[in-house]
């Protein structure tokens, strides 16, 4: 018996408490639909970027700033071009918002979160 192997893509995602309490209440399996003023969902590249997002920009905003990592199937990821967004390691995807329930169902396990500040 063989079993077939989906290649995978590792990404991140800073976020704040708001959207980590829609993400929890998906069973860590999906990110909630973008807001109105949200048209794009932006996972990164590296964690490093995530962190400092988190940092810099979630604490302040919220209180709390988290880093999320995830598993996505690395054929579905072609679609999309990689958007570097500053310096060489300030990478991210673009996927519109209409497209994320799509995206969600390429999410391979659970989405982690892997870092908190505060």
């Amino acid at each position: 018996m063989t079993t077939q192997q989906t290649a995978t893509t590792t990404l991140w995602r800073p976020t704040g408490p708001e959207e980590l309490a829609l993400v929890e209440a998906s069973g860590w399996r999906a990110w909630p639909p973008r807001l109105p003023e949200q048209p794009i969902f932006y996972p990164v590249l590296n964690e490093d970027y995530a962190i400092r997002i988190a940092r810099d920009w979630n604490v302040p905003a919220s209180g709390v700033g988290y880093v999320t990592r995830f598993e996505v199937g690395t054929e579905f990821l072609r679609r999309y071009p990689v958007r570097r967004a500053g310096g060489e390691t300030i990478l991210e995807l673009w996927v519109p918002a209409e497209e994320l329930a799509e995206f969600n169902r390429h999410l391979v396990g659970e989405i982690q979160v892997v870092r908190e500040y505060r």
